[in-house]
């Protein structure tokens, strides 16, 4: 395989790893891709922890329950792509306050399970100790309020829950499910008041379709790199509509199209974004991105870390 083939294999995985890619859960609950070895330094884990120890006290701090919540994870920058993971952080979680609830794909059982990680683990699946991001989003009262008791109810959560995992599913098909897509039938359910039924997933994404949700798109390049899914597990195309197959596209709920959804859907919604290097933290309010390196601006509040 030539240099530049390898060059687009690799861009192909980290798509496919980014749209909510398979863990394996390690010590400490803290989640790491499948075969992909621990390789923190002692002061890259501090790091790390005081970072996720910021961004629990700004969630103390804001007087909610409960958050939505999205960190990076591989470095898709080339694609557009910051945020690849999403969940939603509970103070009330049974496991520790502000846990993050999320579909996870269990490497060892094969298969995808719900998983109440703390703060501390949830950062520590970025992949770039050196460089990342957590975007929270809050919501008002009524809205916030009932997403609460459905998340903390195992129940629904687990009746949302699909027995088949795909990193790149399609938003609009039964056939597969990430994580993100099940943070979005979540929402659906709860926000279209849907009754369950037998088959909550289809009630949920007709309502999205109803309200104009629209997906991530992920363009791969070209048809021979979507082939080459069939080699990769945890990837596949045939829930995907051919006139997309045919672009070489896919269409993938990200964090980015989660938040953009929310905030066309729900008024008085609001944004919180932190980023960390080896020397700072970052944090902005409003749905402004920071600038891409962590680089503050005017209004932000830097906080500096110590050695």
């Amino acid at each position: 395989m030539s240099r530049q083939a390898r060059r687009r294999l690799r861009s192909w995985l980290l798509i496919a790893l980014g749209a909510c890619g398979p863990w394996v859960a390690s010590q400490a609950s803290v989640m790491r891709t499948c075969d992909q070895p621990e390789r923190l330094s002692p002061a890259q884990k501090d790091t790390l922890f005081r970072f996720g120890g910021i961004v629990k006290d700004e969630l103390e701090k804001s007087g909610q329950s409960l958050a939505l919540i999205s960190r990076s994870g591989l470095d898709l920058s080339r694609f557009g792509v910051r945020y690849s993971h999403a969940g939603v952080s509970l103070k009330a979680s049974q496991n520790t306050p502000w846990s993050v609830r999320q579909l996870y794909f269990a490497c060892d059982e094969q298969k995808p399970r719900l998983f109440d990680q703390g703060m501390s683990g949830f950062v520590l699946g970025m992949d770039a100790p050196t460089l990342g991001y957590v975007s929270i989003v809050f919501l008002p009262p009524p809205e916030a309020a009932e997403l609460e008791r459905a998340a903390l109810d195992n129940r629904q959560a687990l009746q949302l829950l699909s027995p088949a995992y795909s990193a790149n599913a399609y938003p609009f098909s039964l056939k597969y499910q990430n994580c993100n897509q099940w943070l979005m039938e979540m929402l659906a359910a709860t926000w279209g008041h849907l009754e369950g039924g037998d088959n909550p997933r289809a009630q949920a994404q007709a309502w999205l379709k109803e309200q104009g949700y629209m997906p991530s798109v992920m363009a791969v390049g070209s048809r021979p790199m979507m082939w080459l899914g069939a080699f990769v597990p945890w990837v596949h195309s045939d829930d995907h509509p051919p006139e997309d197959t045919a672009q070489a596209l896919y269409r993938v709920s990200m964090p980015a199209s989660i938040e953009a959804f929310v905030q066309a859907q729900v008024p008085g919604a609001t944004r919180l974004e932190l980023c960390h290097t080896e020397r700072h933290v970052v944090i902005r309010r409003g749905w402004e991105p920071i600038a891409e390196g962590c680089v503050p601006g005017e209004q932000d509040t830097v906080i500096t870390l110590e050695p």
